[in-house]
């Protein structure tokens, strides 16, 4: 009399066991055949979240119709896929304890109305409720943040929190970027055996030289370790006062330092060497008219910078 009650009262129990055993099998079969992924419509889901899994998942649901216009779910999608993919190198007896799945707006609308979804893409992580990995009484599903960003490598870090081993994801090698570096690199040599004269000629280091001077002397490195602006209010490019200096401020007085040196040197350099005396006292009479107007400029920036400076020459 035992016998048979111990067998009725354990039937529902084995009837269970067999059940879940079932599930399992058929949730394996339904990841191999797509490549890690379960597509999943409103019975599978159903099969998928049962109440009694020794099973964990992660479960992304998306909108890809292009009626829904969501360029969010389309950037998001080939990242999750990855993930899966990278999943399914996993050993089986660790791969079949954690399935990747995904429902589509369009198939699964009753799903996302029965979890109350008004957007998309969401990923939904569902703990094992039995088995060696347990979710110590917690049903209800943990979901990931995308403020981690949407690529693959901070999805995979976040969900090998739930998974039974890390997720083996690897960042695939990006060979347009290797690509565009061996281009780089190609032209960079290529420009240098070209450019390789001019960066021997002494001329251009001496170009190079006196507009370091220029820019350094007019106040570059005092605007940068200031934080100045480039200009002020009402689009103000003279800051008012020996202390303070604008970008633009520094840039008319590079120039005008420029111009100013440049005259000089045409006076000493150049204009003696004129074989025609006509040229030679139209050059003089240029590079000193020059030097007076620029120097006017200089120092009515000056007066603008000291405010009551008396003194002016043109302007």
């Amino acid at each position: 009399m035992l016998l048979p009650l111990l067998a009725l009262l354990l039937a529902p129990l084995c009837l269970a066991a067999a059940s879940t055993e079932s599930t399992h099998a058929k949730l394996v079969q339904l990841a191999a055949s797509n490549n890690g992924i379960i597509n999943l419509d409103e019975h599978s889901y159903n099969m998928l979240t049962s109440p009694e899994r020794t099973w964990s998942a992660a479960i992304h649901l998306t909108a890809m119709d292009p009626r829904r216009r969501s360029g969010m779910c389309r950037e998001f999608e080939p990242s999750f896929n990855a993930v899966a993919k990278a999943w399914t190198k996993v050993p089986p007896q660790d791969r079949d304890s954690h399935f990747f799945a995904t429902v589509d707006f369009d198939t699964g609308m009753a799903i996302f109305q029965k979890l109350g979804l008004q957007s998309a893409p969401v990923v939904q992580v569902h703990l094992a409720t039995e088995g060696p990995r347990p979710a110590n009484g917690r049903t209800a599903p943990i979901s990931y943040d995308f403020a981690y960003g949407f690529d693959p490598a901070p999805l995979a870090e976040q969900l090998s929190q739930y998974t039974p081993v890390p997720i083996p994801y690897k960042a695939p090698v990006d060979w347009a970027r290797i690509a565009s570096y061996g281009a780089t690199a190609l032209v960079a040599v290529t420009a240098i055996r070209f450019l390789a004269p001019v960066l021997r000629s002494r001329w251009t280091w001496a170009a190079g030289t006196v507009l370091t001077s220029l820019i350094m002397t007019s106040g570059y490195m005092f605007v940068r370790i200031r934080g100045m602006p480039n200009s002020g209010a009402n689009n103000q490019w003279i800051a008012p006062g020996y202390q303070n200096q604008f970008g633009q401020e520094t840039q008319v007085v590079a120039m005008i330092y420029g111009l100013l040196a440049s005259a000089f040197l045409m006076l000493t350099v150049i204009t003696p060497y004129q074989v025609s005396p006509h040229r030679q006292r139209l050059q003089i009479y240029l590079w000193n008219g020059v030097i007076f107007i620029m120097f006017s400029v200089l120092i009515s920036l000056f007066r603008v910078k000291n405010r009551g400076y008396p003194f002016k020459l043109l302007l």
